[in-house]
């Protein structure tokens, strides 16, 4: 699994940097877990193939991760970043000029969204 951050930089603008994931041992002895985040709740999401959503930035901080279909997120440099099924995104950008947002491919994208507590 792939895991980035979508923040807003001191220029305003959007940017993308992988996350590496502190696994340590869970609660079962086969597995590793992160330390659990305060959340929210869990919003399903589908979008249409080809859907695409203009510059906005996230509406809070959020996981969201693609589960099925895929997008495309453009930055302000001009750059796309492409995301498929069990990619995610710690949507930060909250401020500035945000990012761009297109479902890619021939099938609708399923998104699973998990809103953070502050």
């Amino acid at each position: 699994m792939r895991l980035y951050r979508l923040y807003t930089g001191a220029d305003q603008q959007s940017h993308l940097e992988e996350i590496k994931l502190a696994f340590a041992p869970g609660s079962l002895p086969v597995a590793e877990q992160t330390p659990m985040q305060p959340a929210n709740g869990v919003i399903f999401t589908r979008m249409a193939p080809g859907a695409f959503v203009d510059w906005h930035n996230a509406p809070r901080r959020q996981y969201v991760i693609t589960l099925q279909g895929g997008v495309e997120i453009g930055l302000g440099d001009g750059s796309t970043h492409r995301f498929g099924p069990g990619e995610g995104i710690l949507a930060e950008d909250l401020t500035g000029q945000g990012h761009t947002t297109r479902a890619v491919g021939d099938e609708a994208r399923v998104m699973m969204i998990v809103p953070l507590k502050d």
